[in-house]
């Protein structure tokens, strides 16, 4: 295993002191606990929270700031974040309007964000994110995971909250954006978790995984390797499957490398996808591609299409400021 670290005990925190030293006018690093937060807290606002395990870089400290999150807790790699993370985060951001944890259906996350959330003294609700429609369940999850629609979700909700609406105002949204968001993944190689110094699974040079977690889970089988138009083809079945759009709707298709497939491919990915949901006779009137929800080193994509309506184009197209993402402001 080869990686720029000094000790591997100390990755985290110097990753984090990094992150927060190059972006220092956006963010702040809070140490023992470890959360990061606004550099400005802002007023009159639900204040909102998402964090999971290190290793999905830019998710979920790379877009704190304005218009999407006001606090991020990052666990150790692929590991949850600590109750009593969540819950000084929460009692740092906390202004007035009460605080909405965004959280990822994994079992651990799930588990420790409702344990800080009972020891919370002000109002306070939960966007639970599914957009992964590879398994109903997996190695870490009870019901679907949460992957890249997640990015969606703090978007959106993230603009909303900026405008002074309520505590249940934006979980509702939330909640909505969720249900109109799915995703699917692909890998081509294992990722390598620090700690463990090998492959978190071996996958021949020839073949790939299909429907692929984040954190290198079991997808839906594992293929030999295919055209680009083909995978594609898979994903966007699965995604519409589950999705049943009509014909006309109006979405948002996200490509989303998992750090180890150059730009290049991935725009190869969306040229295939964007000529296959058009086909569907479906309008794409937004787009995002990049790295946006990763999984260390990875070789893989997945893509992730929302179905829009005003109120949700209103708020993905209004400013975000924040290390990953920036646009309008």
């Amino acid at each position: 295993m080869k990686k720029f670290i000094n000790r591997i005990d100390d990755l985290l925190v110097e990753s984090l002191s990094g992150f927060a030293a190059a972006h220092r006018d956006l963010v702040s690093l809070h140490l023992d606990p470890n959360y990061l937060t606004r550099a400005q807290k802002p007023r009159n606002k639900v204040a909102l929270i998402s964090g999971g395990g290190s290793g999905h870089e830019p998710l979920h400290s790379g877009f704190v700031g304005y218009g999407m999150l006001d606090a991020a807790c990052p666990g150790h790699v692929f590991t949850s974040p600590t109750p009593d993370q969540m819950l000084a985060a929460a009692e740092a951001v906390e202004n007035g309007k009460g605080v909405l944890f965004i959280v990822k259906n994994y079992a651990g996350d799930v588990m420790n964000f409702e344990m800080a959330a009972e020891m919370l003294p002000f109002a306070h609700a939960t966007v639970l994110t599914s957009d992964d429609v590879a398994v109903e369940n997996s190695t870490y999850t009870t019901g679907r995971r949460g992957v890249a629609g997640t990015v969606i979700v703090e978007k959106v909700v993230g603009s909303l909250a900026e405008t002074g609406a309520s505590l249940a105002e934006c979980k509702a949204l939330g909640d909505k954006v969720n249900s109109r968001t799915a995703s699917m993944g692909v890998a081509l190689t294992s990722c390598i978790v620090p700690a463990a110094g090998r492959p978190t699974f071996e996958i021949d040079k020839h073949e790939l995984e299909m429907g692929v977690g984040i954190h290198g889970e079991p997808g839906r089988r594992r293929e030999k390797m295919r055209s680009a138009d083909e995978i594609v083809a898979d994903l966007i079945a699965a995604i519409l499957e589950d999705l049943k759009p009509a014909a006309g709707s109006e979405v948002l298709l996200m490509v989303n490398g998992f750090t180890g497939t150059p730009l290049m491919e991935l725009y190869v990915l969306y040229n295939s996808a964007a000529k296959l949901l058009e086909k569907h006779g479906l309008n794409i009137s937004r787009s995002l591609v990049g790295d946006y929800t990763t999984s260390l080193e990875m070789a893989g994509a997945s893509i992730t299409v929302c179905l829009l309506d005003d109120e949700i184009r209103q708020h993905w197209d209004s400013p975000v400021h924040t290390p990953a993402l920036r646009w309008g402001k």
